[in-house]
């Protein structure tokens, strides 16, 4: 007998995507080059497993009321708010810096005290700090293809490790399997996801002095598209 408290189970083809959040920290190395951070996913993932992938996760209801010192700059919000609502603008951004601190230890943040703080963001609270999407920028979207076991749709921030509040050792909850930080070309070289090398190519325009707008990668009936946000 069927139980009626059962929820349907939806075929993959018909899964939305859930809104995602990515970090890519940058830093320059002495002679120049720009290097980024990357981290392996575990053998044991459904999504990606063994790829090195930027950190990142799903956006939680609780991100929207995250305890910020500073919102996204307003070039920012205004890219993001063409496609999402203000809350979700928000929380996206504040769910890139919670899980770059989940999952490598780095605080994006300033000081400042949060007052009674959810366990999410508890790491900040006890180092005496406030998150801060002040510093993000936004580089681009890209949309799981229908059919996948999990389908994001993930917005992909960078923010300089100048950055960073207080210590930059690198010790995350080992969700990411060798973290380390990876000159483009390193990168490149790494077993990195197709959409990865779409999103580094934004980036390298990015910093070569390209003025790009902010674009999103999908798969349409017709094949892949690129297009402005």
């Amino acid at each position: 007998m069927a139980d009626k408290n059962a929820k349907p189970v939806i075929p993959a083809k018909h899964r939305r995507p859930k809104l995602a959040a990515s970090m890519i920290l940058t830093r320059r190395r002495a002679s120049g080059d720009t290097e980024i951070l990357l981290g392996r996913r575990s053998g044991g993932h459904v999504f990606m497993p063994q790829k090195y992938v930027f950190p990142g996760g799903r956006v939680d209801r609780t991100d929207g009321f995250a305890p910020l010192a500073r919102e996204p700059r307003k070039p920012v919000t205004d890219v993001l708010t063409r496609v999402l609502t203000e809350r979700r603008a928000r929380a996206a951004a504040a769910a890139a810096l919670r899980e770059t601190a989940e999952e490598t230890g780095l605080l994006i943040a300033r000081p400042g005290a949060i007052t009674k703080p959810k366990p999410e963001w508890s790491p900040f609270a006890e180092a005496g700090v406030q998150p801060d999407a002040e510093p993000l920028d936004l580089v681009a979207r890209a949309i799981t293809p229908p059919g996948r076991p999990r389908r994001f749709d993930a917005f992909f921030f960078q923010a300089d490790a100048d950055s960073v509040h207080g210590s930059a050792e690198l010790a995350g909850s080992g969700e990411l399997e060798d973290l380390r930080w990876a000159t483009l070309a390193e990168a490149h070289e790494l077993d990195i996801p197709i959409i990865t090398r779409f999103v580094l190519s934004e980036l390298e325009a990015r910093l070569t002095g390209q003025d790009r707008p902010v674009r999103c990668a999908r798969v349409t009936p017709k094949g892949p598209k690129v297009e402005e946000l």
